[in-house]
């Protein structure tokens, strides 16, 4: 492999995270919830990182709650610069907001 080749695979190779859909309120983007568990500077306990990312999903078939792989891309606006690639999971059903359950239990 020459130099070249070498320095073309590292361009292609892009970073991927998997996380949670958290919000779906927006046009073709949800936000992923990804969480890392990384050993703190110091003491050495393993401790969980979390960070938000919006990601544009084309054919809006994510839902809250879904496994998503997401893979960075070109800036797609402000914020967005992840793309849905795959559903790893699917939530088991959509979640309740507050306002759904307190109507159910017949509360004002």
């Amino acid at each position: 492999m020459t130099q070249k080749d070498q320095s073309l695979s590292d361009q292609k190779r892009k970073a991927t995270k998997i996380g949670v859909v958290i919000s779906k309120k927006m046009a073709k983007t949800v936000t992923v919830l990804v969480e890392r568990r990384v050993p703190h500077p110091l003491y050495k306990k393993i401790i969980k990182k979390r960070k938000k990312f919006l990601a544009h999903d084309e054919h809006e078939k994510c839902q809250v709650g879904d496994v998503v792989k997401i893979v960075e891309t070109r800036p797609l606006s402000a914020r967005k610069r992840w793309r849905v690639v795959e559903i790893l999971g699917v939530a088991p059903q959509e979640i309740p907001t507050a306002e759904e359950t307190e109507i159910e239990e017949g509360q004002p």
